[in-house]
């Protein structure tokens, strides 16, 4: 992944792969890696996402295709650590923008986090993203019975996630 430019070190020669990874960080590493480009004049959708942050373009272009919403009040709070839940729910929407086949019924996505015992602490909105991401593969349970959904998802797990989005999906 740090190959194809997708994913960088925090800084020179460092990757910190068990450090947790920031909401900014998670959106660059999406459009890096599906190779989105402004589809045209991205507006400011989050008044704590400046031009002059390293990261207004990927949170721009991400939230133009619809990869990322932020809190609902205006702010997206790029340097706060992402959960699994909400990586889980961001991925599944990049599914949807790479198009592979994930059409999942409620029933149906109930059934796949069933044997989750960990599943009823999940925020409502991130339960799809959970089921489709379990569906295809790219996301398991930190062990076979849990998802951790409200835990922090560090930069290791996104890459090797990202990589399995990417392979699936015929991209690389």
């Amino acid at each position: 992944m740090a190959s194809r430019l997708v994913v960088s070190g925090v800084e020179e020669y460092v990757f910190e792969p068990d450090r947790d990874i920031t909401r900014a960080e998670f959106a660059a590493i999406l459009v890096r890696g599906l190779g989105l480009m402004r589809p045209g004049v991205g507006q400011d959708r989050f008044n704590d996402v400046i031009k002059q942050n390293w990261y207004y373009d990927a949170v721009t272009i991400a939230s133009d295709y619809g990869l990322i919403f932020g809190y609902g009040n205006g702010k997206f709070g790029p340097n706060e650590p992402i959960t699994r839940e909400q990586a889980m729910a961001m991925i599944a929407r990049a599914i949807q923008v790479t198009k592979p086949e994930v059409n999942l019924s409620g029933d149906e996505a109930s059934t796949i986090l069933a044997g989750y015992t960990d599943t009823s602490i999940a925020a409502d909105y991130a339960i799809p993203g959970k089921a489709a991401c379990v569906k295809t593969g790219l996301i398991s349970g930190r062990d076979q019975n849990t998802l951790a959904p409200k835990d922090n998802i560090t930069r290791a797990e996104v890459a090797l996630i990202v990589q399995k989005l990417l392979q699936k999906s015929k991209l690389i």
